[in-house]
């Protein structure tokens, strides 16, 4: 019974990484070991982070240029990575909008 925990906890969950071989851009990015390349955010939540996003990026002529980040498909540690600099994506909406409504008041929500 106790080695059956410990082995559930060592797999990763589900929701925390998909994997489409049959995609016909798969892999989308260049890796070691493609049977890690997460498919979740096929598309970057971060790229709107610009230069804060923590990925490894270029910009060229003002696009930012994500063709040689493998940040978001890292099976061990995309899922966390983005959802924890998704509370900056919040708190800066948050921010902005309070900026414009200063009657409101801020909440925490970490």
């Amino acid at each position: 019974m106790m080695n059956d925990f410990k082995f559930m906890q060592s797999e990763i969950p589900n929701y925390k990484f998909v994997q489409n071989k049959e995609c016909e851009h798969f892999p989308c990015h260049k890796m070691a070991d493609e049977t890690k390349f997460n498919c979740l955010f096929c598309y970057c939540p971060l790229y709107m982070l610009g230069e804060d996003c923590g990925g490894n990026f270029r910009y060229s002529h003002g696009i930012k240029d994500c063709s040689n980040c493998i940040l978001p498909h890292i099976k061990e540690t995309s899922y966390d990575f983005i959802q924890q600099k998704m509370l900056e994506v919040i708190d800066r909406v948050q921010n902005e909008y309070l900026a414009k409504h200063k009657d409101e008041e801020k909440i925490n929500i970490k």
